[in-house]
């Protein structure tokens, strides 16, 4: 199995991108069969969309490639976003944009927000409300909200009650992730996603 954590935040040196090695850490854990890739948005990569991507000789086209290639080679994702006033980061909704239904159709993500204080909810309502329809990104049920981010996943050892019981969800967490990956891979394959007269959501 192949899982691509998206690391939604464009800072350098960003708290998303540390918890993001967390999880990759941890599953790496769990799971030592899984193949890990972390995609890191800092720097922001990726241009706006436009439609010059369709054309397959467009340099924005050229540009996506390499990312494209790495999201199609995914069983699931685990999308980290921090919350920037209320709102997802317009480097991972472009992300977003970007991704076709050979990307990430079908296939599960789990989503992390992450908050230097108490809040975090609203990018997970955010991508559960928009970002999935044409491309059938499949959000799973379970969530994670990672309060607080300075005083949690540092190191090996938690440092106190409540950053154990952050490590333990994550843990039940991505581990659902990866069944919800092994279950979604049949129904990918049996062609039924590919439907030439339906090709996006309503």
């Amino acid at each position: 199995m192949h899982i691509v954590i998206i690391v939604g935040s464009h800072r350098s040196k960003s708290e998303s991108s540390r918890v993001g090695g967390y999880v990759a850490r941890d599953l790496a854990r769990i799971a030592p069969d899984v193949t890990v890739d972390t995609l890191d948005l800092a720097g922001n990569p990726l241009p706006l969309w436009d439609e010059s991507l369709w054309q397959g000789d467009s340099p924005l086209a050229a540009q996506w490639k390499p990312i494209r290639d790495r999201l199609r080679k995914a069983d699931g994702f685990v999308i980290v976003s921090p919350e920037w006033a209320g709102m997802v980061p317009p480097g991972l909704k472009n992300l977003l944009l970007f991704a076709g239904p050979k990307e990430v159709g079908h296939k599960p993500a789990l989503i992390v927000t992450v908050s230097a204080s108490r809040g975090g909810s609203y990018p997970v309502n955010e991508l559960r409300t928009s970002g999935y329809k044409n491309n059938r990104l499949l959000h799973i049920p379970e969530h994670v909200l990672v309060h607080d981010v300075a005083d949690v996943l540092h190191g090996e050892a938690a440092a106190s009650d409540r950053d154990a019981w952050l490590r333990q969800r994550i843990d039940f967490a991505l581990r659902i992730l990866l069944e919800y990956g092994k279950a979604l891979g049949p129904i990918r394959a049996s062609g039924l996603t590919e439907h030439a007269d339906f090709p996006y959501g309503m």
